[in-house]
């Protein structure tokens, strides 16, 4: 999650971009808002890794997510048409996502933290970014709230991923399984 805007700062976007690649390079999937701006940066960074790429967007058609969102769609292996406009996506993003990553971020990217906190998500928050990412360690013991939430914090980009995913792998491997059906 991350400011959909035009990328100001070019390191930031290299930063996204290393996520992207990273998680590509470990086997996972990257699901974004299917938007521009930094999202696109990690989806370019995953794509170029050969990773797998989702994304939710806002719109009800391929048209309408080029014409009226302006949104990229070409390194996407598969664009889910929610209709739902930009903040009914998040919360269709964050429902489907198992780790979610900020990084930068205005406003959308607060509301989405709110979300996957509230859900008692997995999340990392890349430091040093600007943004929201410079009050959420403060917001975060200011409004704290037993969720099930746990928040990563890392200013190196390939070290918060492989973080998010060890401690992920840990917390499946420590889930109970289902009874065998009969």
């Amino acid at each position: 999650m991350g400011s959909a805007a035009e990328v100001q700062d070019p390191a930031v976007a290299a930063q996204c971009r290393t996520i992207g690649r990273v998680l590509a390079e470990r086997g996972a999937c990257l699901l974004t808002g299917a938007c521009p701006g930094l999202p696109h940066e990690a989806v370019l960074g995953a794509y170029e890794a050969g990773g797998h790429v989702v994304g939710i967007s806002p719109a009800t058609s391929l048209r309408e997510h080029v014409e009226t969102f302006a949104s990229p769609f070409r390194e996407y292996g598969v664009l889910v048409y929610t209709g739902l406009g930009l903040m009914g996506r998040e919360l269709v993003n964050i429902h489907s996502s198992d780790i979610v990553v900020v990084v930068g971020g205005r406003s959308g990217t607060l509301g989405e933290f709110a979300i996957a906190y509230e859900e008692g998500k997995l999340i990392g928050v890349l430091t040093g970014t600007g943004g929201i990412t410079e009050v959420l360690p403060a917001l975060e013991t200011t409004l704290f709230k037993a969720t099930g939430a746990e928040v990563l914090y890392d200013d190196d980009p390939a070290t918060l991923v492989d973080r998010l995913l060890e401690r992920y792998l840990a917390q499946a491997a420590s889930a109970p399984t289902a009874a065998p059906s009969r």
